[in-house]
């Protein structure tokens, strides 16, 4: 099948989508043929994002959106409903920045990806996809991060068991990905030394991209992914990634 136009007909949402692996993955299935909405909490990052994928010819609206805010997330189902008439595709993309806390301190919301889901479900068409973005960390969640580690354990199970609930008409998948050096990860990858130890446990020996990522998460929004729900696909070069 070729690929450029596999999601032709399509409509998706990606939250936290304006930078980083995030707008990555809207431009991917932008230019595989899907009208795609980005969202993010600041005005000015949701403008400049949109009119970065336009010039790209992708079919593109921006949407200002804290997933944490019901009123938000309504406003972004309700807008992109009005433009489009339905969805097909939402990427769950939104996520705390990995932070060095006790456990008991974090902040992470790990509901905010099934209240988005919630919201959108009922403007999802036969043969929908769903795709939470989870982490590698959710695999062995260290002790100076362990709350965001453990959140991100938990979209596993989500991924399961909303895959039960929304089929047969909608597949739910996962992606685990591995270290990328965006914004999100600079307190990590910025560091020679800790880069240097990140990437010799790879297999790959390097870091990921993140067209690493947005390949998996197109390929997880097409047909070509027809007959897998439920699954958490790891994209981390070969790191050890077993519960």
């Amino acid at each position: 099948m070729d690929a450029k136009g596999r999601l032709e007909g399509k409509v998706a949402i990606v939250t936290a989508s304006t930078q980083g692996i995030g707008f990555a993955i809207a431009q991917r299935l932008g230019l595989e043929g899907a009208a795609v909405v980005v969202s993010s909490r600041k005005q000015k990052n949701v403008d400049e994002a949109v009119e970065m994928l336009r010039s790209k010819g992708i079919e593109a609206m921006g949407v200002v959106c804290h997933v944490s805010n019901p009123q938000h997330r309504k406003d972004l189902i309700e807008k992109t409903v009005q433009k489009y008439g339905h969805i097909d595709i939402v990427v769950s993309n939104a996520a705390a920045n990995p932070t060095v806390e006790n456990i008991l301190d974090t902040k992470e919301p790990v509901l905010d990806k099934l209240w988005e889901i919630n919201d959108a479900s009922s403007y999802l068409r036969k043969g929908s996809s769903i795709i939470l973005i989870s982490s590698i960390a959710g695999y062995l969640p260290q002790a100076s991060m362990a709350m965001y580690g453990v959140t991100k354990t938990a979209l596993f199970g989500l991924t399961k068991a909303l895959a039960a609930e929304m089929s047969p008409d909608t597949r739910v998948n996962c992606i685990a990905p591995g270290f990328v050096p965006t914004h999100f990860a600079d307190f990590l990858t910025k560091n020679a030394a800790i880069r240097k130890t990140i990437e010799d446990q790879t297999l790959l020996k390097r870091l990921g991209t993140t067209e690493d990522m947005a390949s998996a998460a197109a390929f997880l929004a097409s047909d070509d992914s027809s007959y897998i729900t439920g699954e958490t696909l790891v994209v981390a070069g070969g790191m050890p990634s077993r519960l």
